[in-house]
C-alpha cells in the first residue's frame, strides 16, 4: 500500500524548512502512528483465526517496523510496514517470540493448494487505509511542529 499526501502544502514547507535528519524523524513518528489502526485491526484479524489447541498466536507477532534504512534509502524517503515478527521462513529463536514460531502465516494468509485463503492482514490494511492516514496526517502536524521548536 502506498500513499501520496496532496493538499498538504503546509505540512511540506513545514518539512523543508526542517534538516534532513529531523524531518525524516517526525515522518517516521507520524507513520508508525498511522500504522497503529492496521496494525490493531490485523491482530484482531488474527485473533479470530488463532487454534486455541496450539501454542502459537499469530496475532501476537503482528508488529510495526520500519522499512529499513537501504530500502528508506532507495525510495528516498521514510517507510513503515504491519508485518508478522519472524518473517516467512524458519529461523532459530523463532520459537521464543511473544507469539511463538508462527513462521506458518503466510499460508493462512494465502491459501495452499490445499487450503483456502484465510486472509487477515490485506483486510486490514484496506479497512484502516483512511484512518491510518486521517492518524498520520495529524501526527505529522505534531511532529513537524516538535521538531521546529528544537530548532
Amino acid at each position: 500500500m502506498e500513499w501520496k499526501i496532496e493538499g498538504a502544502d503546509a505540512i511540506l514547507a513545514k518539512l523543508k524548512a526542517l534538516p534532513d535528519r529531523l524531518g525524516k524523524n517526525a515522518m517516521r513518528r507520524a507513520l508508525r502512528k498511522g500504522a497503529k489502526p492496521i496494525r490493531d485491526a490485523a491482530r484482531s484479524n488474527a485473533k479470530r483465526l488463532d487454534n486455541p489447541a496450539t501454542k502459537e498466536e499469530i496475532d501476537r507477532n503482528i508488529v510495526i517496523a520500519s522499512g529499513g534504512r537501504r530500502r528508506e534509502n532507495k525510495v528516498d524517503g521514510v517507510m513503515m510496514r504491519v508485518g508478522v515478527m519472524g518473517g516467512a521462513r524458519f529461523r532459530r529463536g523463532a520459537s521464543e517470540l511473544p507469539g511463538g514460531n508462527t513462521t506458518y502465516w503466510r499460508f493462512v494468509e494465502m491459501g495452499t493448494s490445499d487450503t483456502a485463503a484465510q486472509p487477515f492482514l490485506r483486510p486490514a490494511g484496506a479497512a484502516q487505509a483512511e484512518n491510518a492516514f486521517n492518524a498520520t496526517a495529524a501526527a505529522m502536524q505534531a511532529e513537524t511542529d516538535k521538531e521546529l521548536a528544537k530548532l
